[in-house]
């Protein structure tokens, strides 16, 4: 198969993300896909495993503003959004905006909040703009969310609605590193000290190009059928609660042409599906059985889904 330009944007900036999230490279350029493929990212993990600095890190390579939000249980969506407040000089109200209004937001453990507040981001995420007062307005381009959500198990969350969670175009885990990266955070004490100087990988506007060519990626009539049996399949499976949706299928298509694309191809093969399919399907589907299966079985049955 062939290999990516090492000297191309995208190797440059997964070089650069693997010398800070240490042993992690499937899951950093699964990260970096979503956003070439033009999706919000979902991470969820244990706390202390390198969410928010993947997230940090990705924004600085990319050259893209960057604005983070620590979702609490008392949080309101006017502090997300942005609130109107009176202007004595000019008579009249002036609108603040909340840091929504960035280009790679970080919604650090968005499940914290509560339902009401995890709702502000819905048309944020899907539409690129903002309502409030009446008013629609504008979000900068590109915009990106990246999600991180601590397991349903622990206290004090409320878990993400359907709707919400299906607006993500992939969903990670991180897990704990491997014995020989853990090492070399011992040894260096981390990389995360390291972010404020971590030069940027593009300049000003020079994603948007990549995002296109990462959409050109040619798919065959063979490889939509692929696809769509994949999708059809997960639908028959009974161990599913439903199947994978359209909006499911385009996500699928469009994450496996920025995996070619990050490997340097100009066509999709099935490998690449088969490469984003569980980061692309786990949070979308659900056991019959109710019970909270954690990603790896999702994938395990996603693999095991017959085609006819």
């Amino acid at each position: 198969m062939p290999t990516a330009n090492h000297h191309s944007p995208v190797s440059r900036i997964l070089a650069a993300a693997d010398s800070v999230i240490l042993g992690k490279s499937n899951q950093t350029r699964l990260a970096l896909c979503c956003l070439l493929a033009r999706g919000h990212l979902l991470i969820e993990d244990l706390p202390g495993v390198g969410k928010t600095t993947l997230a940090h890190t990705l924004a600085r390579l990319l050259g893209l503003q960057f604005a983070r939000i620590q979702f609490t249980s008392d949080m309101l969506p006017a502090d997300i959004l942005g609130v109107s407040i009176f202007d004595r000089e000019r008579n009249g109200f002036r609108f603040l905006p909340g840091p929504v209004f960035s280009q790679v937001l970080l919604a650090d453990e968005i499940n914290r909040a509560t339902p009401r507040t995890q709702s502000a981001l819905l048309e944020a995420m899907e539409e690129g703009q903002v309502t409030t007062e009446g008013e629609t307005r504008p979000l900068p381009e590109p915009f990106f969310v990246i999600a991180t959500q601590n397991p349903s198990h622990q206290i004090g969350t409320f878990p993400l609605p359907e709707s919400q969670l299906d607006r993500f175009l992939l969903r990670l885990d991180l897990g704990y590193p491997d014995r020989q990266a853990e090492r070399a955070l011992l040894e260096t004490g981390g990389s995360r000290e390291r972010l404020p100087a971590l030069p940027a990988c593009l300049g000003n506007g020079e994603f948007a190009p990549l995002q296109r060519q990462a959409a050109a990626v040619y798919a065959s009539a063979a490889l939509l059928d692929y696809v769509q049996l994949l999708i059809e399949a997960s639908r028959r499976e009974q161990r599913f609660v439903h199947g994978l949706s359209p909006r499911a299928a385009l996500a699928l298509l469009a994450a496996a042409r920025a995996w070619a694309f990050s490997d340097g191809r100009e066509m999709v093969l099935p490998e690449d599906v088969q490469a984003v399919l569980p980061a692309v399907a786990r949070h979308r589907l659900r056991l019959v059985s109710g019970s909270q299966a954690d990603g790896e079985d999702i994938a395990a049955l996603i693999r095991s889904v017959r085609l006819p």
